[in-house]
Formats: C-alpha cells, structure tokens, sequence
C-alpha cells in the first residue's frame, strides 16, 4: 500500500508562483511512474507531468517551459515547481503514484491540493 499527502496549494496571482509536495508513505517497490495530474469541475483529470523512476520527465504542452517535476529519493517526496502561473491553471491537483502489478498496472492517488491563480 502507498498513501500519497500533497501539500502546497493555495490561491495565487497570475505570474506568481507554487511549489506543490507530495509525501508518499508505505512502500514503493514496483512504483514505476509518478506524475501529477489536475482536474477542472466538470472535466476529465488530465497528465501535467510526470517522471518514471528512471528520471525521464513528460510535461503537458499547456505547462512547458513553466513546470518543473522532480523528486527527493531520500524523502520519498514529489515536487510540482509552477511558474508564471495562469488562471487556467486553477484545478485541484492531484499526486498519483502507479505501481506494476501482474498483468496491469495500479493506481495511488493523493486527496488532492486546490490551485486557484486569479487576481
């Protein structure tokens, strides 16, 4: 079992700046990506970003350039560094942790973390 605790949402100006945490707990044998992802009412959860346990990172073009992914080992913590922040970029955010399992793969998620970028 892993349990994910994201931490640094808040409210924001358009231009500003957030660093989101995810602190996951329990193990992590078999975890091969961790990604973050955000979802606005009445829309689909969409990938912001995401890294494998290799290191490779993938962004959404919508954040490129703007986000940075990144993880401490040592802390089993995830990092969302958001720059020049958008009103579009208002969702709540979520960590999510995915985990190889015979046939397939699973899915861990954080409780999720409210951005709101607005002046």
């Amino acid at each position: 079992q892993v349990q994910l605790v994201e931490s640094g949402g808040g409210l924001v100006q358009p231009g500003g700046s957030l660093r989101l945490s995810c602190a996951a707990s329990g193990s992590s044998f078999s975890i091969y990506h961790m990604g973050w992802y955000r979802q606005e009412p009445g829309k689909q959860r969409e990938l912001v970003a995401g890294i494998t346990s290799g290191g490779s990172t993938n962004y959404a073009d919508s954040v490129k350039g703007r986000f940075t992914i990144s993880r401490d080992v040592a802390k089993n913590t995830l990092y969302l560094q958001m720059n020049s922040l958008k009103p579009e970029d208002t969702a709540v955010y979520y960590c999510n942790h995915r985990k190889a399992i015979l046939g397939g793969s699973y899915d861990y998620w954080g409780q999720g973390t409210q951005v709101t970028v607005s002046s």
